[in-house]
């Protein structure tokens, strides 16, 4: 009888233990997940957005501790979903713009970017494991390696990346013309990891006092405290030197805003669109005289090279092919070099005529940027990295279901550019990377490499209808005139249409969704004056560094603990 109710008091306790614990794992479950919600929210507030429209980028010096915290604070078992969580409110409150673009993006993008996340948090769990010591170290090297990949895939989107948080920080941010923007993104990372594993430890009630694990730290944190001091020591010089720099020469160049989505087509629509964009130029030219004249991306749309190249006679297409011969008198008789987007039709199969027996075209389009000058066309820029799923979709076969879907949803397809082309107007040798482009570091970098001593940004970010989306994208592209130290000025359809100085400062920003014109006066640095910066040189070098390094150590370190756990069992 006793045994049996020693027995019953030993099943009793074992539940109520079970129940503790299931308990407290619940609570620990539930704060952290409260934890990485917050933190998403606030990290957010780091960029433009909705509650801060150009965001307080101090925040993200420290809206991630917290996060590296509940890595190490969290069990294997659900780190990976605490990623996809994380990943995904994160990008909710970021882009919450994209719900304007298409009712798809704001479920698509925030779900890949949580998949992305999801195996950035097994691989900082891994290097906090693995490395009981230095894991913040490695974790910060992680971090460096997952921002790039994450952009670097076919659907890499780089909004979002830490380092343009501090857009406005211009001493902080000048060795971007060194590392590009991954330096910037390990000075940022690497305390806030160093802090997270302080902040799990003393939660756990395992933390010694934060003096004793800052001795114990203390060469990292000299060290530490010795390369953020000369970043800033280097970024101060580099910041004074751009602003007093006397250019080789001034570039005057006019912006046409028209203020109008691109996208949305049909002939009125074009007219429309030429109409305004036609006023403004003249106005422009009538008090100002300017070196050329610079529309957006795709301005105008009925593709000035296939009309001028193939007859459209009984096709049905003699309305926009009469708009064309507008465009075409109109720029023969402007007295400068006209910049714009325009698509460039191309025959799609060589055995077949232009015009096929269906009335249909036997035509694909290139998203260009064509230089009008003299009454034709001089030159084309075909644009290289296409916006994944709504321009390009390489999957066609592998993701039938995903490609019909997006046709259904309205989506065309561009055909993609291979050539960084370089053009040439009264001497000044400029690229234009287009829209989307210029969130990509390389990019810009191969057109300066190529020879371009200014960029100029041909973009259409009318459709997000928000302010805070169009300031996101051109914060991005000012880290592409510190890599490079060149000149940008952004011709957009609606803002933010500006001018970026080498040391990354916009200047003279028209009104966001209003319709003008402005004229800036660009300096032009020449390759024979400046030479190419360290980025220039060796693109993207740190964060291939970065990437190689994770693979190595993360090897490594699974490695040594499966040693050490088959070691151990040796000697039980």
């Amino acid at each position: 009888m006793s045994g049996t109710l020693q027995q019953d008091q030993k099943r009793n306790n074992s539940l109520k233990s079970v129940v503790k614990t299931s308990g407290r794992s619940l609570r620990t479950l539930g704060s952290e997940v409260l934890v990485l919600i917050i933190s998403a929210f606030v990290y957010a507030m780091a960029f433009p957005g909705f509650m801060i429209p150009e965001g307080w980028g101090f925040i993200a010096f420290f809206a991630l501790i917290p996060v590296f915290g509940v890595i190490r604070h969290t069990s294997w078992k659900h780190v990976w979903w605490m990623g996809l969580l994380f990943g995904f409110v994160f990008y909710l409150f970021f882009a919450y713009w994209l719900k304007s673009f298409h009712a798809l993006a704001i479920v698509l993008i925030p779900t890949i970017k949580s998949l992305e996340m999801m195996l950035c948090f097994i691989a900082l769990k891994a290097a906090d494991s693995f490395f009981k010591r230095f894991g913040y170290f490695v974790q910060a090297i992680v971090w460096v390696a997952y921002a790039y990949l994450s952009e670097s895939w076919f659907a890499g989107f780089s909004y979002g990346n830490i380092a343009y948080a501090f857009y406005k920080y211009a001493p902080f941010v000048q060795i971007a013309d060194i590392t590009g923007i991954w330096g910037i993104v390990f000075l940022a990372i690497l305390p806030q990891a160093f802090l997270g594993r302080y902040l799990s430890d003393w939660i756990r009630g395992n933390a010694i006092a934060f003096s004793a694990y800052i001795l114990r730290n203390f060469v990292f944190v000299i060290l530490y405290a010795v390369l953020m001091v000369a970043t800033l020591i280097y970024g101060g010089v580099k910041v004074s030197e751009w602003r007093n720099k006397e250019s080789d020469r001034v570039w005057d160049v006019v912006t046409v805003q028209h203020n109008h989505d691109s996208w949305k087509g049909g002939y009125m629509t074009y007219l429309h669109n030429f109409n305004n964009l036609r006023r403004y130029t003249l106005e422009a030219l009538s008090q100002t005289d300017p070196d050329i004249v610079i529309w957006s991306e795709t301005a105008f749309v009925p593709s000035v090279a296939w009309h001028t190249a193939y007859s459209t006679e009984g096709s049905g297409y003699e309305i926009t092919a009469e708009l064309v011969n507008q465009f075409v008198s109109f720029g023969e008789n402007l007295g400068v070099p006209l910049l714009t987007g325009n698509p460039e039709g191309v025959i799609l199969d060589p055995s077949l005529p232009p015009i096929l027996e269906d009335g249909s075209t036997n035509r694909m389009d290139y998203n260009t940027v064509i230089l009008f000058d003299d009454g034709e066309i001089k030159e084309t820029y075909r644009k290289q990295h296409l916006v994944p799923f709504t321009e390009h979709f390489p999957y066609e076969e592998e993701l039938p279901w995903l490609y019909n879907l997006l046709l259904a949803n309205d989506y065309n397809w561009w055909l993609q550019g291979d050539e960084s082309v370089v053009f040439n107007s009264d001497g000044v040798k400029f690229s234009t990377p287009i829209c989307f482009e210029d969130n990509f570091g390389y990019l810009s970098a191969e057109f300066v490499a190529a020879g371009a001593d200014v960029i100029v940004n041909m973009s259409n970010d009318n459709w997000s209808k928000k302010t805070t989306a169009e300031l996101q994208h051109a914060a991005m592209g000012a880290f592409r005139s510190i890599e490079t130290r060149k000149s940008t000025i952004r011709g957009t359809n609606s803002g933010i249409t500006c001018l970026i100085t080498p040391e990354g400062t916009m200047h003279d920003k028209m009104e966001p969704f209003t319709m003008g014109w402005n004229l800036y006066h660009v300096p032009v640095y020449s390759h024979e004056s400046n030479g190419n910066t360290f980025y220039v040189d060796h693109i993207n070098l740190f964060a291939y560094l970065a990437v190689y390094s994770s693979c190595v150590l993360l090897s490594a370190g699974a490695v040594m603990k499966i040693v050490i756990a088959v070691s151990r069992k040796k000697n039980r």
